[in-house]
C-alpha cells in the first residue's frame, strides 16, 4: 500500500513533520536503530500517540519513494481526525439522535471510504476508528468517499471497546453486524445508535462483540457466504434510516 503524497521520508522532514503539528497515521523505524535523532523521532511519536512498527532494513527499501529513508519513514494522515463530541455536536445542531458508525478490522482504504460515504448519506453523525490493524485517513480514503470526508467527522481511538463502554454512559446503544445475530428487521434500531462493522473477513472481534447489545444479521439468500464491508454498512445504515424515518 503506498500513499504517495503523504509518506514522509528522512529523520529532518519526519521530526519536522511531528513538531508542525501534521497528524501521523504511523510510523516505520529502522529495527534496531538506536541513534540520538532516531530516539527523538520515536519521542515524538509517543508524544502524539502516533502508532510505531519497528521494520527491517528491506521493508523500508521496499516502502521508500526516494531511497533517502535513513532509517524512518512516516505516513501523515490526509485529513485531520475529529473528536466524537464533535459528533455529538451534530446530532444536537440537527436536533437527532445520535447515530455513529465504528469500523472494527477495517483494513482497507477502498471500504473505510466507501463507508464514510455511507455514512454522510444516511446521515450517520461520525465514524470511529480504531488505532490498531485499521488504516487512517489516508489519500485513497479521501478519493473513495467522494468529498464526505470535508462534512463527515472520522475519530480515532486507541481502544473500541473501551469507547463503547464511554458512550453508553452517554445513553448510546450499539448494534453489531454478526451473520449469526437476530434477522435485522425484527430488531428496534430507533434512538441514538451506534452501528459497529467488521471487516469480511474476521468480522466484529470478540471483546468488541461482547460489549454490544444486539447482533443484526442481513438475510442472504446466495451461495457465498458474506458481503463486503462497506455494502453491509449500507444495508444496516439504512435500516437504521428507515426505521427513523418510520
Amino acid at each position: 500500500m503506498r500513499y504517495e503524497e503523504f509518506t514522509i521520508e528522512g529523520r529532518n522532514a519526519v521530526l519536522e513533520a511531528f513538531r508542525s503539528g501534521k497528524t501521523i497515521d504511523r510510523l516505520f523505524v529502522l529495527d534496531g536503530c538506536r541513534d540520538g535523532a532516531v530516539s527523538t523521532i520515536t519521542r515524538e511519536a509517543r508524544k502524539h500517540d502516533t502508532m510505531i512498527q519497528f521494520v527491517t532494513k528491506e521493508r523500508l527499501n521496499q516502502m521508500s519513494e526516494t531511497g533517502k529513508h535513513q532509517g524512518v519513514i512516516a505516513y501523515a494522515a490526509a485529513y485531520e481526525y475529529a473528536d466524537i463530541d464533535d459528533m455529538f455536536r451534530l446530532a444536537e445542531e440537527k436536533g437527532e439522535p445520535p447515530f455513529l458508525i465504528l469500523l472494527d478490522n477495517i483494513e482497507d482504504p477502498h471500504n473505510l471510504g466507501a463507508i464514510i460515504r455511507t455514512a454522510n448519506l444516511s446521515g450517520a453523525h461520525g465514524v470511529i476508528i480504531p488505532k490498531r490493524r485499521a488504516v487512517g485517513l489516508t489519500a485513497t480514503v479521501a478519493k473513495t468517499s467522494a468529498g464526505a470526508l470535508n462534512y463527515t467527522p472520522v475519530a480515532k481511538v486507541t481502544n473500541l471497546g473501551a469507547t463503547i463502554e464511554e458512550l453508553k454512559e452517554r445513553g448510546m446503544w450499539f448494534v453489531c453486524a454478526d451473520m449469526d445475530g437476530e434477522l435485522m428487521y425484527r430488531l428496534n434500531l430507533t434512538g441514538p445508535i451506534g452501528l459497529v462493522i467488521g471487516s469480511e473477513g474476521e468480522g466484529v472481534g470478540r471483546l468488541v462483540k461482547e460489549k454490544c447489545d444486539l447482533t443484526a444479521s442481513i438475510p442472504m439468500k446466495g451461495e457465498i457466504d458474506s458481503l463486503n464491508a462497506s455494502v453491509a454498512a449500507g444495508i444496516l445504515a439504512y435500516e437504521i434510516v428507515r426505521q427513523r424515518l418510520g
